[in-house]
């Protein structure tokens, strides 16, 4: 039911201007602020930990980050709408020159990324500008929701594998096959991931995008969207870089880990307003680590 009632929603929107998704999806991120208690109560302390602001500080650059979550769901909605001929009307991308050279290496190309800005828009930007396009991403909850984020996903052509699930091997497969493959790089790793400090605490941060980067001979490219002042994205793609192997592989896997968190922990610092606050990012801590050795890797295997 709730599938089908998010299909008709959408199909009501895109008949919508665009600045209308502005003003609606504002109000809906207000109210959001004003009645999620949990969420916001969690976005506030976090961000007054992260970045050692004042409470008012706080309360505005949160406010403004779920104005943002509400346009992003709103132009979710959207998806269907937008086309080759038309997104660049929304999105402007910079440097895609970068992820052109990487892609011409013939060894697939690691995005690294995280949650900013409307990050569902990057695969609409990146593939309408004919780039192959596939994702990690982890499931929703509610298996409805999953079902129609899917469904608007596949407008844009791009191709998303479950984080968790057996498609692990099928996105490894797009990657050796030369595609580009993203990582959402900000969430929770559990026990099993690399506790690295972010955003001046200690979080378990995903290990992937390291893993295929060795495994695959892969080069990583940082990819971010911004919103502009006028609603409008960016897309801002960093210079390459590489896994580098000095013989120990637990080491240089973190390192490399280190250094992709660097790059996103800096991005956030620089667009407080763009970044999920309210996401349990530091929900294990450091007293449950379970020491492994690359656990990626025997998930990545060929077959």
């Amino acid at each position: 039911m709730q599938y089908r009632i998010l299909i008709f929603m959408s199909r009501i929107i895109c008949f919508l201007p665009y600045s209308w998704l502005m003003g609606f999806g504002k109000i809906l991120g207000i109210l959001y602020y004003k009645f999620i208690q949990k969420q916001r109560n969690r976005a506030l302390r976090q961000i007054k930990m992260s970045l050692k602001i004042s409470d008012e500080a706080a309360r505005r650059l949160v406010r403004a980050s779920f104005i943002n979550l509400g346009r992003n769901f709103l132009e979710i909605l959207y998806m269907p709408h937008l086309s080759q001929t038309n997104f660049r009307e929304y999105i402007d991308i910079e440097n895609i020159d970068r992820l052109q050279a990487a892609l011409a290496e013939k060894h697939g190309v690691v995005v690294l990324t995280a949650h900013i800005g409307n990050w569902e828009w990057l695969a609409v930007g990146l593939g309408f500008s004919g780039l192959p396009v596939a994702a990690i991403a982890k499931p929703q909850p509610n298996q409805q929701y999953t079902r129609a984020l899917n469904h608007f996903r596949g407008t844009t052509g791009a191709e998303i594998f479950s984080r968790g699930t057996s498609e692990l091997m099928a996105a490894a497969r797009a990657l050796k096959q030369g595609k580009m493959l993203g990582f959402l790089a900000d969430q929770d790793a559990g026990p099993g991931g690399a506790f690295i400090e972010f955003l001046g605490r200690t979080a378990s941060t995903p290990m992937g995008p390291a893993v295929f980067a060795k495994k695959f001979n892969s080069p990583v490219v940082p990819v971010f969207i911004l919103r502009q002042p006028d609603g409008h994205h960016k897309i801002v793609i960093g210079e390459i870089m590489r896994y580098e192997d000095h013989g120990d592989a637990d080491k240089d896997l973190f390192e490399f880990t280190v250094r992709m968190t660097k790059i996103v922990d800096t991005f956030i610092r620089k667009n407080p307003t763009q970044w999920l606050w309210f996401q349990k990012r530091w929900n294990t801590p450091p007293n449950e680590r379970k020491e492994k050795h690359h656990t990626v890797k025997a998930q990545v295997e060929e077959e």
